[in-house]
């Protein structure tokens, strides 16, 4: 399910030192405390839902597909930053999750 964007396939192939370490601090991360696969997740899709990211949002989308959650987790999650992001913000975000699950 998951294509990985071809800007940062190609970043890999350009640096792929600090790559290879920006993966190795990922997997750290996401190994250093008792949180879940699918909890992890849906911190990833929140935190990238209030930060305004597109491209993160859709990753984060794809990636909790991908670990199980379903369509209605993940638009519940983008709905709760409503009150805390705002309308504009959250609309946003959701209409990009949408864009990877209306696939």
């Amino acid at each position: 399910m998951a294509q990985i964007p071809q800007r940062f396939m190609k970043f890999k192939e350009d640096y792929p030192e600090i790559a290879k370490a920006y993966e190795a601090m990922g997997d750290a991360v996401h190994t250093a405390g008792p949180l879940d696969d699918k909890t992890r997740a849906l911190i990833k899709l929140a935190l990238s839902t209030g930060a305004g990211f597109e491209g993160a949002v859709h990753s984060h989308t794809r990636k909790a597909l991908e670990k199980g959650l379903s369509k209605e987790e993940i638009r519940q999650t983008i709905l709760l930053a409503l009150p805390t992001i705002g309308l504009p913000k959250m609309m946003a975000a959701l209409s990009w999750a949408e864009d990877i699950l209306d696939k």
